[in-house]
């Protein structure tokens, strides 16, 4: 009879390594890309909402406005989440209060050019002026100043990154939305920058939370949480 190979304990069914669960960072990595889909809820939710006095008050044709936004979002879905991935599985933890005020500011950005994007088909689908082709190398270069600036180990560099990334991101946008020269392409896009600010504050706060005390960085303890006062008529109940 052959000997029994020493096999590692579990606990019922699966390897080792399934028992175990997984590594902290992937953990981290999942629940970003978990905070990428509300994220996405909130934008969507944000337009709606912005969007209906539009349509109630002022007859606007809404169904066409939330076109470019919805499309937006459902392009930036996937590299959203690809980069949530990627940054959640190298990066620790951080602040909330600075993780959503960072997150606000990208996502404002983010959402600025994904709708000029939109703008910018429908101008070149139409014959427009050639300046409309100065999007383009504002938008790439903004896009990779917004990439150095979340996987950027220095902060410093990378506020003047993002800054820098809104300055052009600005200029890119403008460009298609004065070619267009639609009040209703403009409402859009300031709704949209709305949106994604909202979705920013969303996305950020998942990122400050994401992967638990175990991706908190070296060093640091994470502070405990005060107990809830109870209620009026929980007092009266545990003092019987």
């Amino acid at each position: 009879m052959a000997p029994k190979e020493n096999r590692p304990a579990t606990n019922g069914s699966g390897t080792a390594e399934e028992a175990q669960g997984l590594a902290p960072k992937y953990r981290r990595s999942f629940g970003c890309v978990t905070w990428i889909y509300m994220a996405t809820l909130a934008f969507l939710a944000v337009v709606s909402l912005l969007l209906m006095p539009l349509w109630y008050f002022a007859d606007w044709n809404v169904f066409s406005l939330l076109e470019g936004p919805t499309l937006a979002a459902c392009i930036l879905f996937l590299p959203a989440m690809i980069g949530a991935a990627v940054l959640g599985a190298r990066t620790y933890r951080s602040e909330k209060k600075v993780a959503t005020r960072n997150g606000t500011y990208l996502g404002t950005v983010i959402a600025w050019l994904g709708y000029a994007f939109i703008v910018y088909l429908e101008v070149r689908q139409t014959g427009g002026s050639s300046l409309a082709f100065l999007y383009l190398p504002l938008a790439a270069v903004s896009s990779a100043l917004i990439l150095y600036a979340l996987f950027s180990p220095n902060s410093e560099r990378g506020r003047r990154a993002v800054l820098v990334a809104a300055a052009l991101a600005l200029v890119a946008g403008l460009i298609v939305l004065v070619l267009d020269g639609t009040g209703l392409v403009l409402a859009g896009a300031i709704v949209s920058a709305i949106a994604g600010a909202a979705a920013g504050w969303t996305a950020g706060f998942g990122y400050a939370r994401a992967g638990g005390t175990e991706m908190l960085p070296p060093g640091v303890v994470e502070k405990p949480r005060r107990p809830r006062r109870p209620r009026k008529g929980q007092e009266g109940a545990s003092g019987a």
